[in-house]
């Protein structure tokens, strides 16, 4: 596969609810770089096991939070989010975060419920997922560790463009690709120009005339000032009940930077304090976006059941980021489950 030899099916022009079939990895490969990307946006082989399957469109990606660079939205090209479609982290190292995958729509075709289902041919997944494998590390580490590549660790690659938060464009496309309704949208924007204008008073306004010392929307502010943040241990386990803490007992156990033993709290976790929920699952291992090392907790995290990041705050962004909570953030609803 070479860049002069890709081959670029129209783009579908999709929104929330469509019907899509994923193409066979024959069809994918002849899109594909040497580098197993196209447009920057690598196809990763844990996308391998949805070849053929039929799922529908749960976000159109047209723009990304920034969480490498920290220069906040960027654009993206012709792609989505499909349901029930998230890395399983098999070919990177085992990472847990389960991030939505991104599907260019060159690799998607839309269908007909009542279509034949197509048969993805096995010498397709032979030839393709080799490169796959390979591209999804590089060069290792100085100390040996492996350094993984995947849609994360090169999204500002994927997307190059930034999209200020003043591009009214973006909330148009949010309405009318169906990733927003129109509340969603306004409280964006409102939020968008509260966190600017929060921006400005403390670069020009004395302290005793900042709303909130300047805070942005959700105003969080760590309480813990000097040593290190509190941990809690529960032991908490798949299908336990819990309650997310309330936001002053958590803004307790965070340093000035929103952080508890260097893992971040954010406004969008705060939105489901009080919410019960249970446990899916203990997280230990995550790979860092920005340098691609692979991260393991010392204190395994907690995913929730049904409880990711909703962009409420960050301009609707479509990612839906798995949220990781630390367990003293938590507390048990019920009685402990006997151990086995």
């Amino acid at each position: 596969m070479t860049t002069a030899g890709i081959v670029t099916p129209g783009v579908l022009s999709l929104k929330v609810g469509d019907l899509v079939e994923v193409r066979s990895a024959e069809e994918i490969a002849t899109t594909l770089d040497e580098n197993g990307e196209l447009a920057g946006l690598p196809f990763m082989p844990e996308m391998m096991a949805f070849c053929g399957r039929r799922l529908t469109v749960h976000k159109v990606a047209h723009k990304s939070c920034d969480n490498i660079a920290r220069t906040g939205m960027r654009r993206m090209a012709d792609a989505v989010h499909l349901t029930e479609s998230r890395c399983g982290g098999s070919a990177h190292g085992g990472c847990e975060n389960a991030c939505s995958l991104y599907w260019k729509e060159q690799w998607l075709k839309r269908v007909d419920p009542d279509d034949p289902m197509a048969v993805t041919p096995d010498a397709g997944h032979r030839a393709l997922l080799p490169l796959l494998v390979r591209r999804a590390q590089k060069e290792t580490f100085e100390d040996g560790e492996p350094r993984y590549s995947c849609q994360a660790t090169e999204m500002l690659r994927a997307t190059p463009e930034l999209l200020p938060r003043k591009d009214l464009g973006q909330y148009r496309e949010d309405l009318t690709s169906g990733n927003a309704d129109v509340l969603a949208v306004v409280r964006s924007v409102l939020v968008t120009l509260f966190d600017r204008y929060q921006d400005l008073s403390r670069r020009f306004l004395p302290r005793f005339l900042q709303f909130r010392g300047g805070l942005h929307w959700g105003f969080l502010q760590g309480r813990v000032t000097s040593g290190r943040t509190p941990t809690e241990h529960l032991d908490l386990r798949p299908g336990e009940l819990v309650r997310i803490k309330s936001r002053e007992e958590i803004l307790a156990t965070l340093d000035a930077n929103l952080l508890n033993r260097g893992m971040g709290f954010e406004a969008e976790m705060s939105r489901f304090c009080g919410r019960t929920a249970r446990v899916k699952a203990r997280a230990h291992r995550c790979v860092d976006e920005r340098t691609g090392r692979m991260l393991t907790m010392q204190n395994p995290c907690i995913i929730l059941e049904d409880i990711v990041c909703e962009g409420a705050f960050r301009a609707n962004c479509p990612r839906e980021f798995i949220c990781w909570w630390r367990e003293i953030w938590l507390e048990r609803v019920g009685p402990e489950p006997p151990r086995d």
